[in-house]
């Protein structure tokens, strides 16, 4: 018989009561930790993830017009916005109909998809054809709205029901901190002001961090 990592066997009787609380508790304190391990990871990618994808969204348009100006070219931004929408919802259904560990496999995931996203970005951030530019989004969106549904379920499936709005919450609220804070040193006049394709070129090295930070704590 187990219960949150304690075992027992039928040698558990011979042992002093003393010693079996004493392990019954470590235990508890062990799953105790694991648990608010994963929880912390989980809430961390989910700001980070979040604020990289807003910023993205934000800001795309003027990418584009500035590869291809709107006012001289026909473009396509609506259509692709769309496209992109459903591709994306179609993604988030997917991992319903994966039959995977996720709290085994999630973390892997993560760090692979988040591999893709910075290839993305990278690929919007330094291409001069429009076509590329609009793939790149749409495989970005795809692979976020694919991995914040795990890493929803990662968190709800460590909480109470009791802490969803609390735990959202603070991790909604952190991530339009960062937002705010990238925002205002990448694109206010007063900090760096920097320019649109630089701009996203500093979103690309946010989600190479923010790679490496999930490939350490998987490792770890």
């Amino acid at each position: 018989m187990t219960h949150q990592g304690f075992e027992w066997t039928e040698h558990s009787h011979k042992k002093n009561p003393e010693a079996l609380i004493q392990e019954y508790f470590l235990c508890e304190r062990k799953a105790h930790y694991s648990t608010e391990r994963h929880l912390v990871y989980w809430s961390l990618w989910w700001a980070l993830a979040t604020a990289g994808y807003m910023q993205i969204f934000n800001y795309i348009q003027l990418k584009w017009d500035h590869i291809e100006p709107s006012a001289t070219s026909s473009i396509y931004n609506g259509g692709v916005e769309a496209v992109s929408s459903v591709v994306g919802a179609a993604a988030a259904f997917s991992v319903s109909l994966i039959r995977m560990t996720w709290a085994m496999w999630g973390e892997l995931t993560v760090g692979l998809f988040s591999a893709v996203c910075s290839g993305a970005v990278y690929l919007m951030a330094f291409t001069s054809s429009i076509w590329a530019c609009y793939a790149a989004y749409v495989i970005f969106k795809s692979c976020y709205m694919f991995l914040i549904t795990i890493t929803t379920f990662q968190i709800a499936s460590n909480l109470t029901m009791e802490c969803y709005a609390l735990t959202f919450g603070i991790n909604t609220f952190m991530a339009l901190l960062l937002q705010t804070i990238i925002t205002v040193i990448v694109v206010d006049e007063a900090a760096l002001g920097l320019d649109i394709v630089t701009q996203v070129y500093c979103i690309y090295l946010f989600y190479y961090i923010h790679f490496l930070i999930a490939a350490c704590l998987n490792a770890y």
